[in-house]
């Protein structure tokens, strides 16, 4: 049985087509990068995947199920905007508050929601930010949060919504290391959309690039061609590798850094 499975899916938001009759399977325990320019649908397709956007035709399967919003088989960690400074809860109490339906606030949790939260906090390594307040923590140790927070439950999948986003180099490094740690350990089949390929070079098992309402889902070297990837922008594409690193460019510009924003943020 699949992961997720999408059946000739066709999803348009705002008269935009973001994926047009597209099929396609993740194994479960696949870790799988999703790429493509700013506006190609990265979020929207993982806001379809948690149930949250009806299809316009097609169907998309999770576990064997339908999509259906408030699946517990899903661990989710949206795109975080904005610093948070002045949040005082601390990472415990922010966990606290989330465990009940995601709802702010500092409600009454039994030792069970305690007890979870303090082994979620234990596999992602933040047992030391647990008494800090979420306002004076770093980028990268707010995001070690949102992980603990995503693998309440124990899900089956998690969706990563640009993760790395706002991180340095260095913090980016700790977060992919701990999703592949978390991946491997826990034998989860995890997405993570990423602003650039370079970012997931070396942790991610394939690469699902979109692109024009299109997709295409493979091993990086077999997606990250200019055959490959100008059938799917239907435009000249040209792959360059350099230094160990890959860019995809278009009309001399690097496609992933444009500056459009993604459809349903």
């Amino acid at each position: 049985m699949s992961a997720i499975e999408l059946d000739k899916a066709t999803l348009v938001i705002g008269g935009a087509t973001i994926l047009s009759e597209v099929t396609l399977n993740i194994e479960q325990g696949e870790f799988i990068g999703v790429l493509g320019a700013n506006g190609a649908g990265k979020s929207t397709l993982i806001k379809a995947i948690l149930g949250l956007l009806p299809l316009k035709q097609g169907t998309i399967r999770v576990l064997g199920k339908p999509a259906s919003r408030g699946n517990l088989e899903i661990g989710y960690l949206p795109q975080v905007h904005g610093t948070q400074q002045g949040i005082n809860l601390s990472g415990r109490e922010f966990l606290y508050s989330s465990v009940r339906g995601h709802r702010w606030g500092l409600p009454i949790v039994s030792k069970n929601d305690r007890d979870e939260i303090e082994r979620c906090l234990h596999i992602v390594d933040a047992q030391h930010l647990a008494d800090r307040p979420l306002g004076e923590m770093s980028g990268g140790e707010r995001q070690r949060l949102l992980f603990a927070e995503a693998l309440i439950g124990k899900p089956h999948i998690l969706l990563l919504d640009e993760p790395l986003s706002s991180l340095d180099p260095h913090q980016q490094k700790i977060v992919i290391d701990l999703v592949g740690y978390l991946a491997r350990e826990l034998n989860l089949t995890v997405v993570l959309s990423a602003h650039e390929l370079n970012q997931v070079l070396g942790a991610i098992d394939r690469v699902l690039y979109l692109g024009h309402g299109n997709a295409a889902l493979g091993s990086i070297d077999e997606v990250i061609t200019s055959a490959t990837l100008s059938r799917l922008y239907e435009a000249p594409i040209e792959v360059v590798r350099a230094a160990g690193h890959i860019f995809v460019m278009s009309g001399g510009q690097v496609v992933e850094r444009d500056h459009h924003h993604d459809h349903a943020h």
